[in-house]
């Protein structure tokens, strides 16, 4: 199963948005699925289920980016530059696809299947937050591929 449809999976199982990003990733990151869904269990709903905030599958992604490129050490600057601008990166992809990535303003958009959610359309997927979800994913795959592409 891709990562795309196991997120999806995931998520129908009752795992929340960022829990269901990040989850997909226990191979690369080194985790558990276990430990990795307990790390994101508050960031769901944007976080702590407020949907005012970061959206949940954008707060998954960037919990899955600080694990892949940690920054361990006060003193490595290059590291937190690293981290920083990986965030950043797929915040601006995220926020290219959907014009937000304020969980409420995600909501009250309701952007859907557009040609730039690849993976939703393949998966025919049509719910709200399954398809910020496999976006998500989606987003970070193409950021994995192309650093390990260069």
């Amino acid at each position: 199963m891709d990562r795309c449809a196991m997120a999806y999976a995931y998520h129908k199982e009752g795992y929340n948005c960022a829990q269901s990003v990040v989850g997909v990733f226990a191979d690369r990151i080194g985790l558990t699925v276990d430990k990795l869904m307990a790390m994101a269990g508050g960031f769901g709903g944007g976080v702590g289920g407020s949907h005012m905030e970061l959206c949940g599958a954008v707060s998954g992604g960037i919990l899955a980016l600080s694990l892949l490129y940690p920054h361990t050490d006060g003193a490595d600057k290059a590291g937190k530059q690293r981290v920083y601008a990986k965030g950043k990166e797929f915040r601006r992809r995220f926020e290219e696809v959907f014009s937000f990535t304020r969980c409420g303003d995600l909501l009250n958009a309701r952007p859907g299947i557009t040609e730039k959610t690849h993976a939703a359309a393949r998966l025919g997927i049509t719910a709200h937050c399954d398809i910020m979800i496999v976006t998500a994913v989606e987003l970070l795959e193409q950021m994995l591929s192309e650093e390990t592409a260069a």
